[in-house]
């Protein structure tokens, strides 16, 4: 049987300074002591059973095994390095898959596509979206922008980008909107409102925050996706609730108004992926992606 590789740490302290032909400036370029790469080398020569260095004067000098092992270590490190360079490459060619729901991906992803690809042309950014209980490890994705509160699955790491905020929201072609757009909050417990099956909470925990939790709410017309409830209340058939972000665009062009403001959830934006080799892509995304909703949610 072939006998196994000397220790990795080991050859590659010894290139170092056969290349480098000092032990400090191998100890430098490794971030290591000098007494580290000594112990390294000490201990390939003893797995060896050869000297590798010779001492000439104040200097050290190659043995004829250190000159071989040398030529052999630097084609293998080279051979190593200019692999690697090839993969991280072909790593940052490849496009990178965010995952997130059609509705964030309708309302907000897509709008601001043209903007993420002049700012980030690095990124070569693929959509996928994702409906259901989210997972950072289906296979193919990269990352999951999310609306959701910890605790996280361990498997994720998890960049927190801002807090959510939602508020209810209607069209000025709403039959009632003069009227309610002077009105308090209380008036909507008097309104059929638009929600969705998706996150039945939403306005029941909006009530409480506002406290007018004890008095009833009406529901409408009810809707699977936000996409759909947010479409519909742009036609003017109800007052909806919605995340800041997602109706932002429509305040500015006066699609929508939201005349008692957005409040704090537990929620947050958040950027997650699986726990794995850092990607400098999920980093300068998530730092877009973080400005960016600041923007959407500034009042």
């Amino acid at each position: 049987m072939p006998r196994e590789l000397p220790s990795l740490n080991a050859l590659r302290a010894f290139e170092a300074a056969a290349r480098l032909e000092s032990v400090s400036r191998a100890a430098t370029e490794l971030h290591v002591t000098h007494g580290a790469v000594s112990r390294q080398i000490r201990a390939l020569e003893a797995e060896l059973e050869l000297p590798l260095f010779g001492r000439e004067g104040r200097g050290l000098v190659l043995t004829p095994a250190g000159r071989q092992l040398r030529d052999g270590a630097a084609a293998a490190f080279a051979q190593l390095r200019q692999t690697c360079d090839q993969l991280r490459r072909e790593a940052s060619q490849a496009p990178f898959v965010l995952g997130c729901s059609g509705s964030v991906l309708a309302r907000w992803v897509i709008p601001r596509l043209e903007r993420l690809g002049r700012e980030l042309p690095e990124l070569r950014l693929h959509l996928s979206a994702v409906e259901g209980a989210p997972a950072a490890t289906r296979p193919g994705l990269d990352a999951l922008l999310l609306l959701g509160e910890p605790p996280w699955p361990a498997e994720w790491q998890a960049q927190v980008l801002s807090p959510e905020r939602i508020g209810p929201v209607l069209s000025p072609q709403h039959p009632r909107y003069p009227a309610l757009r002077q009105a308090s909050v209380s008036a909507l417990c008097q309104e059929p409102l638009l929600h969705t099956t998706s996150r039945p909470q939403a306005w029941p925990d909006w009530a409480r925050a506002q406290g007018i939790a004890g008095a009833p709410l009406r529901y409408g017309q009810s809707f699977e996706h936000l996409y759909y409830l947010l479409e519909a209340a742009v036609a003017g058939l109800g007052v909806a609730i919605a995340p800041q972000p997602l109706v932002a665009d429509d305040l500015a062009a006066g699609r929508l108004a939201a005349p008692w403001g957005f409040r704090r959830t537990r929620a947050s934006w958040t950027l997650c992926a699986p726990k794995r080799a850092s990607d400098p892509r999920l980093t300068a995304l998530a730092e877009w992606l973080r400005r960016e909703l600041t923007t959407s949610t500034a009042d």
